[in-house]
């Protein structure tokens, strides 16, 4: 029977959510790879879920051949299949709701264009389950709460596909006749289907070890096509580090005996946690020094550590239903996002994480897609991998991390995992352990979770220089979303720093916890007006309205100790400084201009961050500025921006030129932070000084390009 389903959109609700009706205990899954086809011959023991109600049997299948149905062994004709599910009617009477039910199916990879399941591309084959990609591989309950062990056999011709990987230990391997050859796997920790991956071809690798905090060795390869196993080096390295940080940040140890990667420029999902078989686009896992950018080489670090740190986050705990899904991404995110300021510039990664949320999701929450990070349903589910999910996601777990400081966040997590491991559950469920490790009532937070829209929070400043007290007013409003109006106060974490008007700091960071709609807070013992550094390394998504003069943020420009407001301030001085040339030709910037020498020599201090001061010194892109713009004038805007850089270099061409100097390559690559760092400042004040674009620019812009050793300096 062909199974080739076209189903109907509908609406799927969370409210909605009832148990599968039956556990999956094991899976053995055969797999017979055929020049002409595939045949997929699934195994399960099924037990009656006491949790669930039905009696029936759903499985999902898509685009398979089913030739063969066995209950306890026996030939078994009693089910339907129509619109991709095959149903055993009152299943749970069928010897007491225990039975094992084989299910013969025949497959056709190369001609899978979807791409999801089990596909072949360039003769390899691989798997892409997530979300609901199993169920063109074998009938099963096709949903993330059906945890099981899998154990896997891959047959296929042994010349043309040499390499068979799947999840778990490698437990056999052999030849077969008729030049076939056979490996089995078997993976002991429970896993939902979407997890399930499979590869097979003519790959190479290259191998390394790990060992873990309790002593055992972890056998690591990255496998891809022949020829690209010198750019894996990287990656590699990247990996063990993953692994080092998440034991020593979270605790968590990898507990199987071999982790896989296989990259390939053919994979069509970017990168997929599959359970010890992560598959990578090659985009995201090959760099060498030749061909990759330093923002290609943190790229790679960065998605290899986030598919790692799903072992634990999303493989070993994961999702009940898919409405959960930032339950995994959101944290995850989060995780890669720490590892990321861990490993190179804390406040570059931060500005970066924050950039790309302003670019990207604050858009989304301002557009017709807005939704919340735990939607109240959907209709497809490949349409909810958003960044509201994962960045806005992630936000909210930072928020947590804030809120409860870094060694009760870590009780907190500790207790997330030992409640959860080997379990599916709900983002409901991270954020009890939260509350319960903590003490504290989250159910105002929770409003994060449901509340779609980005807030806007407003600050005004008030000082009583008779009392010696300083007072910071906030108001929050929400915006109307569709299907939600007059929403009700977030609880938000705003963490701050006042500094005096020399630049010193009279109260360190503290984090504020607004609750209600309109909240006020004082200082006392401030003996001066201070200059306060409000929501200090973006400590909440929101957007920020303050009542800070150029002063102010010039002051904070230059000597705030937070490095994500000090470059936001430098950034929003750029811009009216931009917006007023664009109004006024003659407008006086000299101000500004001036300032750019404070910041040009902090450039010569060892201790500077390179990469944080590459960005200080950076203009605002042409695309934010015309943000501000009710009506866009890219000329304009251009032309404004080009005055203030050639502004710059006319006034500080000697101090660039010198700083320029001072961050000269050695001659030897190196992709530490100190070394790209270097880099980024380097060719940042380059800019500054080839604005005007004549002769000597050109010169001193073509020395830089001919006597470059990495690519980051050539482009």
């Amino acid at each position: 029977m062909r199974t080739d389903a076209s189903k109907t959109p509908q609406t799927i609700y969370l409210k909605d959510y009832t148990p599968a009706p039956f556990l999956a205990q094991k899976i053995v899954l055969h797999f017979q790879l055929l020049e002409e086809k595939t045949i997929v011959t699934s195994t399960v023991d099924y037990l009656k879920n006491a949790a669930s109600q039905s009696q029936d049997l759903v499985l999902h299948g898509d685009h398979q051949t089913v030739t063969q149905v066995l209950l306890n062994g026996q030939a078994f004709k009693d089910y339907s299949i129509e619109d991709g599910k095959m149903t055993i009617a009152n299943a749970g009477s069928i010897a007491d709701g225990k039975f094992v039910l084989t299910i013969a199916s025949e497959i056709d990879p190369a001609g899978n264009t979807a791409l999801e399941g089990l596909y072949q591309s360039q003769g390899n084959y691989f798997t892409q389950c997530e979300a609901e990609g199993f169920r063109r591989i074998t009938f099963f309950q096709d949903r993330p709460d059906v945890l099981s062990v899998f154990k896997v056999r891959i047959e296929a011709y042994k010349k043309s596909h040499p390499v068979l990987l799947s999840n778990g230990n490698l437990m056999a391997e052999g030849d077969l006749e008729e030049g076939r050859h056979y490996t089995e796997w078997f993976d002991p920790f429970p896993k939902p289907c979407y997890l399930f991956a499979l590869v097979a071809g003519d790959l190479v690798h290259i191998a390394d070890s790990f060992t873990t905090m309790s002593g055992r060795k972890v056998d690591l390869r990255i496998y891809v096509r022949p020829g690209d196993e010198t750019q894996c080096g990287h990656a590699m390295q990247s990996l063990k580090k993953s692994m080092r940080w998440d034991e020593a940040t979270y605790g968590r140890e990898y507990e199987l005996d071999r982790f896989n990667i296989v990259a390939v420029s053919d994979f069509n999902m970017g990168a997929m946690e599959n359970t010890s078989l992560n598959i990578f686009n090659t985009a995201l896992v090959l760099a060498q020094q030749e061909t990759a950018t330093d923002a290609d080489f943190m790229s790679v670090e960065g998605v290899v550590a986030h598919e790692y740190f799903h072992n634990w986050t999303g493989n070993r705990v994961t999702c009940r239903d898919w409405f959960q899904l930032s339950l995994k991404e959101g944290l995850t995110v989060f995780r890669d996002q720490e590892f990321s300021a861990d490993m190179n510039s804390r406040s570059v990664q931060r500005i970066d994480d924050v950039n790309g949320l302003r670019r990207m999701q604050f858009s989304e929450d301002a557009s017709p897609l807005a939704h919340q990070v735990q939607p109240d349903s959907f209709i497809e589910i490949s349409n909810f991998y958003t960044t509201t999910i994962y960045e806005k996601g992630a936000e909210l777990i930072r928020m947590q991390h804030t809120l409860l400081g870094e060694d009760t966040y870590r009780k907190a997590t500790d207790l997330y995992f030992a409640r959860h491991d080997g379990q599916a559950v709900t983002i409901n469920d991270f954020v009890q352990s939260m509350a319960d490790a903590s003490g504290r009532d989250m159910t105002q937070f929770f409003l994060w979770y449901k509340q779609p829209g980005t807030p806007t929070l407003q600050i005004s400043s008030h000082f009583d220089a008779a009392q010696q007290r300083y007072s910071l007013r906030f108001k929050q409003s929400q915006p109307d979303t569709s299907g939600q109006h007059n929403k009700q106060p977030l609880h938000i974490p705003i963490a701050v720093g006042l500094l005096d008007s020399h630049g010193k700091e009279v109260l360190t960071t503290q984090v504020l916890e607004m609750t209600e709609r309109e909240q006020s807070f004082s200082f006392e013992g401030i003996s001066a007006r201070p200059v306060p550094s409000l929501l200090r390394g973006f400590s909440a998504p929101v957007k920020l309205v303050t009542d800070l003069s150029d002063e102010d943020l010039r002051l904070l420009q230059i000597h705030d100790t937070d490095g994500f407001n000090k470059w936001e301030a430098g950034q929003t001085l750029a811009l009216r400084n931009i917006e007023r040339v664009m109004t006024n030709s003659q407008a006086d910037i000299t101000t500004f201009i001036a300032d750019f020498g404070n910041l040009i020599a902090q450039g010569l201090d060892a201790t500077t961050d390179k990469a944080l001061l590459a960005r200080a010194l950076s203009l605002p892109e042409i695309s934010v500025i015309a943000q501000n713009q009710a009506v866009i004038d890219p000329a304009a805007i251009d032309q404004a921006r080009t005055f203030i850089l050639t502004e710059i270099k006319h006034a500080h061409k000697d101090a660039l030129a010198k700083l320029y100097e001072a961050n000269a390559d050695n001659g030897t690559f190196s992709i530490t932070p100190d070394a790209m760092g270097k880099r980024a400042l380097r060719n940042v004040v380059l800019e500054l000084l080839t604005a005007t674009k004549g002769t000597g620019c050109a010169v001193r812009a073509k020395a830089h390009y001919f006597n470059a050793n990495n690519m980051t300096d050539r482009v």
